[in-house]
Parts: C-alpha cells; sequence; structure tokens
C-alpha cells in the first residue's frame, strides 16, 4: 500500500541534522540501515556526505526506442576532501554492474551496496582514498524508460497518418537525475559533464551543450559527442532523443537560438523563437553577465507534467507552452507563452549560474524567475501589458498563505518528498511579490545593482538567504546617492521576517483627524488564536491621501504605532498599487469613504489599487472583520470598471457566492444577488482591441455563458451551430471562442463533435480550449476517463481536467469520487508529493462547503486507505 497523502504535507518542515561535519566512518549510534544484500549501510542521513565531491562526469548513454528501455556508463572524477574508504551516491531503480576505481596507481573493482529507501549506493574500497588525491570511479548501468514524467522517460505522439512515435526526454528536477544515472544528486554538487548519446540514424540528439561530432558505432547506430559543459548542478542535465525539426536564428550577442518541435507542428514555433531571442538578449544586458553557453535550445515535448524547465541550454517546455498559431492562438496564449520562456530563460542566471545550496531555499530560483518574467515581458513586450496580471499573483499566493498548512519560504526539508511540495505558490509567486515590495521600496535602479552584485560575486556557486540580503545591503555607495535612507535599512533583518516565518501581516488602519493608527497581526483563516500568536514583521507600507498623489512610506516594526498627516482628508489608501504582500483593513467607519470614492471617482485610485480593496475586503469578510453588506456594497462600482484586474477579481469573489447557493439550491437567492453588469452587455464576439481588453472580453462573455446570461446563450449557441455546420471550418474569433464552446458542448452531439474536434487539431492551444470546454459539461466523468487513458488527451492534462470539473457545482462530486477509485493510478504516473497530485486534492476538497461532505472526506474512503485525508480536512476547517 502506498504512502499516506499526509507525507504531502506533513512531512514538510521536519528538520534535521545536516551531514556535512560526518563521513560514513563517523556517522551517529542508532540503527543502521541495512542494504539490500542483508548488509550494514555505511551511510543513515538523506543528505550526501561532504567529504567527496564530484568535478566531472564522462556519461555516455545508449536509449532504445524500441524496446523503451537504456544503458549506460559513467566515469566521474572526484575530489576527496577527508581520508575515506566509501564513496556514498545517489542511484534509483538502475541495475549497477562492473563498478571500479581508477587511482593513481591502477584500477581495481569495488564492492557495491545498495539502500533504496534513500536511493543510495555505498563503493566500497579496500584502501583508503587520500585527501587531495584524484580519484575517478565507472560504473555501468541500465534501466527501463521511465513511465512517469521524470527521469529519463518515454513520451509519444501520433501523426496526422495515425503513426505513433516515440520520444525519450529528461526531467530531472529536483531529485531525478538520480533515476538515469549515477550521480550526486544534489544542487550543491555542482561539476561538469561530457556527454556522448547513441541513436538510430532516423532520430537526432540534443543536450545541454552543441554537438562537436557523431561517429559511427556498432550495428549502423550512430554517437553524438556534445561539448563539455559549464560547471552545474545535476538536476540541470538534459538531453532527447527524437525526430523533432528546428528553427534558429543568433541574438545580437551571438547565441544561437534554437526551437525544437514534432515534425507538423514546426510552423508554429516562430513566435517562441523570436520571443527567446528578445528575452535572452534582454536579460543579457540587464544582467550585465553574459550568458556563458554558445547555444540555447527550446524544446517542446509531447509529454510534459510542469509547465517547463529551465535545463541549462536546453529548456523543455509543454507544447501548450511553447507553441503559437497566430491565427489560431489567443492574446492570453501569447502572454502565457511569453511569461513562460521569459520565466525558464532568466532561471539562466538565477537558478543555473547562481544556485540555491539546498531546497530549503528553492524560492531563490524560482521567487526570482516569475519576478523577472513580469520585469522582462514588461520590457520587452509592453503591449502585452504583463503588469495586468502580475497582482493576480499574489492574490493565489495569499489564498495558500492564508492557511494554517502554509509555510515559510524559507523552509527546512530533507527527503524527496518533502522537496517536491516545496514547488508551490509560496516558493514561486510569494517569492515575487516580496522581490516586488523589495524593489519598490528601495527604488529599481538600487535594486537591480544589489541583484546583479549578487549574481558576479556567486557565479557557478551556491547560495542561501543571507548571501543575497547581503549583496543588497553592501551597495550602500549606491543607496547613499540613489536613496539616502534606505542606505540605513537593515535589509537582511526585514527580509528575514518575510521568509523565515509563515503567513503575512493584516494592517489595521484607523483614521482619528490627522492621526492615523496602524497595527498588525497575522491574517489567519482560523478560530485558533494561538496559530497568530508571535508573528511580528517589517512592513514597508505606502499610503496616499485624497489631497496628494504623493506616495508616502513608512516602515512599521512594531505591532503598533502611528504616523500623522499634515492635515486631515478624506480618505486614505495604504498599500499603493498593491506593491506589498499585506492586507488592509480600515477600521471603525474607515471603509465608508473608500466605497464613496470608489462610487463617485473611482479612477482616483489606480485599478491595481482598486483590485485590492476588492480583494481586501471579500477577505475580510471570510474572516468576521467585515460585514458582507458592506463588501457588497463596495462591489457595486463595478458597472463602471473597465480595466481586467479590478473587473476579474470583483467577479472572482462573487462567483464562489453564486456556486455556494448552485450547490445549495438557493435559486430564488442567487438570482437576487446576480448582478447585471453592463460591462458584459458592451462587448463584441469580435478579437479586435489590445490585449488586457481582449482578455477581458474572452473572461467576461465566458463568466456570462457559464451563468446562463440569455444574451450570451443565444450568441454562443448560434456561433457553435454554424462552426459545427461548417464541419468546425468557419473562422470563430479566437478571443471569444471559449465561450462558444462551452455553450455547445452541453449536448452530448456537441461533446462528441468538439472531441472529434481535438483528436483532429495540432493547434495547441486550440486543443486546450477544446479540453477546458468539455470539463464543464454534463458529461465529465467521460472527460476524465478520456484523459486517464491518455489515448487521445494526454494523461499530462488530466490533473488539469480534474481540477477543472471540480470547480464545477454539478461536477465537483464526479472529480471526487473519480479521485478516490484511481488513486493508485494517480500516485504511480505523477508521484506522490508532486505538485499535479497535492493540487487535484486540494482543489478537489475545495469546494466541499457542509459539514456532511467534510465528514465525507474525514472518512478517508481512499481506496479503503484510512487518514490519508488529514491534512486537508483541516486545511478545509480554515476556511
Amino acid at each position: 500500500m502506498l504512502a499516506s497523502l499526509l507525507l504531502l504535507v506533513v512531512l514538510v518542515g521536519a528538520s534535521h541534522s545536516s551531514p556535512a561535519a560526518q563521513t560514513p566512518d563517523q556517522r551517529p549510534t542508532k540503527d543502521p540501515p541495512i542494504a539490500t544484500n542483508g548488509k550494514r549501510f555505511p551511510w543513515d542521513s538523506m543528505r550526501l556526505p561532504k567529504t567527496i565531491t564530484p568535478v566531472h562526469y564522462d556519461l555516455s548513454i545508449h536509449p532504445n526506442l524500441t524496446s523503451l528501455d537504456f544503458t549506460g556508463v559513467v566515469s566521474i572524477e572526484l575530489d576527496v576532501h577527508e581520508d575515506t574508504s566509501v564513496v556514498i551516491l545517489h542511484a534509483k531503480q538502475l541495475q549497477i554492474s562492473n563498478v571500479l576505481l581508477v587511482t593513481p596507481e591502477g584500477t581495481k573493482p569495488l564492492q557495491v551496496l545498495e539502500y533504496p529507501p534513500s536511493h543510495q549506493l555505498a563503493l566500497l574500497s579496500d584502501s583508503a582514498l587520500k585527501k587531495g588525491v584524484k580519484y575517478e570511479v565507472q560504473l555501468e548501468f541500465a534501466a527501463n524508460l521511465s513511465e512517469s514524467f521524470h527521469g529519463f522517460y518515454r513520451s509519444s505522439y501520433h501523426t496526422t497518418s495515425g503513426e505513433l512515435r516515440t520520444v525519450a526526454s529528461t526531467q530531472f528536477e529536483a531529485t531525478y537525475a538520480r533515476g538515469a544515472f549515477p550521480c550526486f544528486d544534489e544542487p550543491a554538487f555542482k561539476a561538469n559533464y561530457t556527454l556522448r548519446i547513441i541513436r538510430e540514424p532516423r532520430h537526432i540528439t540534443i543536450s545541454n551543450m552543441p554537438k562537436v561530432k557523431t561517429v559511427e558505432v556498432q550495428g549502423g547506430l550512430l554517437e553524438d559527442h556534445f561539448d563539455t559543459t559549464v560547471k552545474m548542478s545535476t538536476y540541470l542535465v538534459a538531453y532527447i532523443v527524437s525526430d523533432f525539426l528546428s528553427v534558429s536564428k543568433i541574438t545580437k550577442h551571438g547565441v544561437k537560438i534554437s526551437v525544437y518541435a514534432v515534425p507538423e507542428k514546426i510552423e508554429q514555433t516562430t513566435f517562441a523563437l523570436d520571443a527567446a531571442v528578445k528575452l535572452l538578449d534582454f536579460y543579457d544586458d540587464y544582467f550585465d553577465i553574459p550568458y556563458p553557453l554558445p547555444k540555447q535550445d527550446l524544446a517542446a515535448i509531447p509529454d510534459f507534467q510542469s509547465g517547463a524547465m529551465e535545463n541549462w541550454g536546453l529548456t523543455t517546455y509543454r507544447e501548450t507552452a511553447l507553441l503559437f498559431d497566430p491565427q489560431k492562438s489567443s492574446a492570453s496564449d501569447k502572454l502565457g507563452i511569453t511569461k513562460i520562456i521569459a520565466h525558464e530563460l532568466a532561471h539562466q542566471w538565477f537558478g543555473n549560474l547562481v544556485t540555491m545550496e539546498w531546497w530549503d531555499d528553492l524560492w531563490l530560483n524560482e521567487g526570482f524567475a516569475k519576478f523577472m518574467e513580469f520585469i522582462s515581458v514588461d520590457a520587452t513586450y509592453p503591449e502585452l501589458q504583463v503588469d495586468d496580471v502580475f497582482l493576480d499573483k499574489c492574490f493565489e499566493a495569499m489564498e495558500v498563505d492564508s492557511l494554517s498548512s502554509t509555510h515559510p519560504i524559507s523552509t527546512s526539508v530533507e527527503n524527496p518528498a518533502q522537496i517536491q511540495e516545496m514547488f508551490d505558490d509560496v516558493s514561486y509567486d510569494k517569492g515575487a511579490c516580496i522581490l516586488n515590495m523589495l524593489r519598490d521600496y528601495l527604488s529599481p535602479t538600487v535594486f537591480e545593482i544589489g541583484i546583479i552584485r549578487y549574481l558576479k560575486r556567486f557565479s557557478y556557486q551556491n547560495t542561501v538567504n543571507s548571501n543575497l540580503w547581503e549583496s543588497l545591503t553592501n551597495v550602500s555607495d549606491v543607496f547613499a546617492s540613489i536613496a539616502p535612507d534606505v542606505s540605513l535599512l537593515d535589509i537582511k533583518g526585514i527580509m528575514d521576517t518575510w521568509t523565515l516565518q509563515e503567513g503575512f501581516p493584516l494592517v489595521t488602519v484607523e483614521v482619528r483627524g490627522r492621526e492615523v493608527r496602524l497595527s498588525q497581526e497575522r491574517y489567519l483563516k482560523t478560530d485558533d488564536p494561538s496559530l497568530t500568536d508571535g508573528f511580528l514583521w517589517q512592513i514597508p507600507l505606502t499610503y496616499r491621501t485624497s489631497s496628494s498623489t504623493t506616495i508616502h512610506r513608512f516602515l512599521l516594526t512594531a505591532k503598533s504605532d502611528v504616523l500623522y498627516l499634515p492635515e486631515e482628508v478624506e480618505w486614505v489608501k495604504f498599500n499603493v498599487d498593491m506593491s506589498g504582500y499585506y492586507m488592509v483593513h480600515y477600521a471603525g467607519d474607515g471603509w465608508s469613504p473608500i466605497i464613496k470614492l470608489l462610487q463617485h471617482n473611482h479612477t482616483a485610485v489606480s485599478s491595481n489599487d482598486r483590485a485590492s480593496l476588492i480583494h481586501n475586503i471579500f477577505q475580510l469578510v471570510s474572516v468576521g472583520k467585515v460585514r458582507l453588506d458592506t463588501a457588497l456594497d463596495l462591489s457595486l462600482y463595478l458597472s463602471k470598471e473597465t480595466e481586467i484586474m479590478a473587473v476579474t477579481q470583483g467577479f472572482g469573489e462573487l462567483v464562489p457566492l453564486y456556486k455556494l447557493m448552485e450547490k445549495r439550491d438557493m435559486t430564488v437567492l442567487e438570482n437576487q444577488m446576480k448582478v447585471k453588469f453592463t460591462l458584459i452587455d458592451r462587448q463584441e464576439w469580435t478579437d479586435s482591441g489590445s490585449v488586457s481588453e481582449r482578455m477581458l472580453r474572452s473572461y467576461l462573455l465566458l463568466f456570462a455563458c457559464v451563468r446562463n446570461y440569455a444574451p450570451c446563450l443565444t450568441k454562443a449557441t448560434q456561433l457553435f451551430q454554424q462552426w459545427k455546420d461548417s464541419d468546425g471550418e468557419m473562422s470563430l474569433p479566437v478571443d471569444v471562442s471559449m465561450a462558444v464552446f462551452v455553450i455547445g458542448v452541453r449536448t452530448p452531439e456537441g461533446w462528441d463533435f468538439l472531441l472529434e474536434k481535438y483528436r483532429q487539431s495540432l493547434q495547441m492551444s486550440v486543443k486546450s480550449r477544446f479540453k477546458w470546454a468539455m470539463t464543464v459539461t454534463p458529461l465529465k466523468d467521460k472527460m476524465m476517463e478520456e484523459s486517464l487513458r491518455g489515448e487521445v488527451m494526454k494523461t499530462q492534462d488530466l490533473p488539469g481536467v480534474v481540477i477543472s470539473i471540480s470547480k464545477n457545482p454539478h461536477g465537483y462530486k464526479l472529480a471526487w469520487d473519480f479521485l478516490q477509485a484511481n488513486w493508485e493510478k494517480l500516485i504511480e504516473k505523477f508521484e506522490l508529493g508532486s505538485t499535479s497530485v497535492s493540487r487535484m486534492v486540494t482543489d478537489v476538497t475545495n469546494q466541499y462547503s457542509t459539514r456532511e461532505m467534510l465528514d465525507e472526506v474525514s472518512e478517508g474512503r481512499l481506496n479503503g486507505i484510512q487518514n490519508h485525508f488529514n491534512f486537508l480536512i483541516k486545511k478545509r476547517s480554515d476556511y
């Protein structure tokens, strides 16, 4: 029986002593681990000892895409830091043979012990390896290509003629390189890699570095030799064997950019190629550090679990995250693809060049890459208006961070399941939001200088939180000339309050004439006051008033404080543009002037300010600090709103109320609450306007159709019938097509028609819209079954399908039943601890809103395994 889902979170945060000061010959006294042969295994920590470090890997791989397995040999050059007779490294589900030690005196065999619970090998020498002497270990290995989405795994696709073709690709982050070759699979063990890959003539291979030559080998096969990599971590090694085609360009800095895809989709790579060239050039200039490799490949993989992966010199992507058809893809598709490419290319510096010491500080990789998405896209593609969506990332992070089950950005982790759990909204989105807050407080110029110094100082090294804060603090000479007050700040002291403790603050503001009383507390969706005690942040507050457009600043370092305005004002708005990662409550009658402002002159504050006011007030309703009717009064101004973030945030807060009423059959009350937003009636069924206007139109029309708004239903039904009568040949406006499909597939005939079009289509963005539309129909169970089989719909899409279905008031129970019935298969494919599994579970149970539903989850009826959902029950109870 599989490990409990409880491991998804309960294991996160467990603290363990570091093995750095121990050697395999000096392990602590306790019951020793036992190797597979029954002998005592000489190491008992999940972390490897630091007595030996790798310098260079010479790796030869021979994958067989017919038998779906691979063999290989690796030679690892070692540095010995302390005398030892044991080499500890990683290997997972590999058949190991012919293990040799190469010494200055000659070559000799080594005894091998395996300890699968820690994915570790112990190579035992009959004589000590001496400090300072160069050694090399050689290991042969063999394994099947993985059936999951990790390690060296099998992917496949069908051509338009129906031929099944196989691809072998890698995904090593976080701890999966050990499943492809024996290695020191921790980020701090950086080394150089020289790869050789054997293939059939009908295939090509690509890897991190350019190919230097190809030689013929026995059996009519070819062996590609690749140049040696720069010094990097194991999780960044990558190689692909495929029949892909590519297109290429050269950046202004001389780097060759190539985009790879299956042959029949190569025409959809043009936008990604242009975007990658522009973005890599931007980063080259922004960081003032040349991209260190001669090439950068981007490959669209037919089967890929996450969105993309930053392998150095060979970034890999889902097809939907890279392929773009200017005639069939939407405005949001273009923005999404650009952001993902920007994220992965930012990693070439943040993550690859400078890497976190251990997975505790994953946010140094992911938070920075997420943050740089918005900096780089705003600079290179201003027409995409990326700033309009950044705020949403902070709202998403706060949703997770407001629960008692959250964790600090920097969290102690040790085993692979714990590490996988770190790839969440806290590491990515909260990390980006606190960086944005710091940039706003220090000034963009000071912040940029600080991070450039950080990257230059720690190039090809590993870092921890404090290294970043030290680099920012050490630019005091710049601070003095640009922002004198900033030079006095204790940046580490400020930011430790945001990275080393979980959650975020709620700042309560009470205005009494010129006096503004401030207090802070942890915002938490729970009734347990003990969980909010002892939290204190240093909060870089910003505010503006009715009397001026000037942005004022105040660093709140205590539980409460007072500031004085120069004069009495009609209103004061804290957290200007929501540049800070905190919420604000206006105590007493403080919300009344804000509501009055929005009703009479809402553009007096920015669209981000309006979105944050909507978000904050409804969040305060959920914890009983504000009455629901007060929040609804504020939302009435939305009939005049035209900006995407404010509109979508307003609708996003109101939709759950509608859904709750639907689930409880409160039809009369639901109809009373429905507001006819004139903005919906003003929408045209075209693709005209700016990116934000087009995305807003798509959102509003989809919202209206799903809510059964009669004018939308009529128009969408008419368009779908015309499109169906043309056998899908009629050109629908791209940005409104989702609303059309959602209505059209409400009949079995429409659903079957869309499934057939999904099967035939080569346009990935179109397929994505087909797929999503089919998840909101009465045939939802059929949709999940199709995804699980993976014959027509890729199994990689199953988590998204389950989550989409669960968000429908008539589908959440189907999703829950499906999750229970197929739990073992899901864990086998996506692995316990993965973001895919955790999000399926949390999002499905998130739709449960009654005590009876909570009790059903608490029974733990998942293939008879009890207590799998204890964590989730607690999490849902937080509401």
